[in-house]
């Protein structure tokens, strides 16, 4: 059992930190945290605008965190309320050009990752992994919230 915990934790804390990694180098192009691109992603789904309060949901971000990444954005004209007069957790917010142009840097960086860290899997391999994934994903939410039982 100890071999296969820490197998799961080194491998995914390992991914955790490559993703992290790349996309603090890909943002520091515009001079950017790399959280951001999980952000210009989310929004570029939501073209009519989405909340700080959804992008949070979205992403799976406490409130602070995603209050700092938007301010930065807005700060470097990336993204602007559609509704001014909201509070910055209210109020829609969305890509202005140079967000959008940002966010579509980011989905072809995207691409060509995914494309190259997938390399010699099949189609089915990736339907097994990302099934898994959001099953161990859905597993473990649950168990941090509930705590790990006592055993008898």
């Amino acid at each position: 059992m100890r071999n296969r915990f820490e197998q799961f934790t080194a491998a995914i804390s390992s991914i955790h930190r490559f993703i992290q990694k790349i996309e603090r180098d890909e943002m520091d192009k515009y001079g950017l945290k790399g959280a951001s691109a999980q952000y210009l992603l989310a929004m570029e789904r939501y073209p009519e605008g989405v909340t700080a309060a959804a992008l949070c949901d979205i992403c799976d971000r406490d409130k602070a965190a995603v209050s700092r990444i938007l301010s930065e954005m807005e700060a470097k004209g990336l993204i602007y309320r559609v509704n001014p007069g909201e509070s910055q957790y209210r109020a829609l917010l969305a890509l202005t050009p140079a967000g959008k142009q940002a966010a579509d840097f980011v989905n072809r960086k995207a691409a060509i990752a995914v494309e190259l860290v997938g390399s010699g899997l099949t189609d089915e391999d990736r339907k097994v992994l990302y099934a898994a994934l959001a099953h161990i994903a859905a597993n473990i939410k649950a168990l941090s919230h509930e705590g790990i039982p006592e055993q008898e």
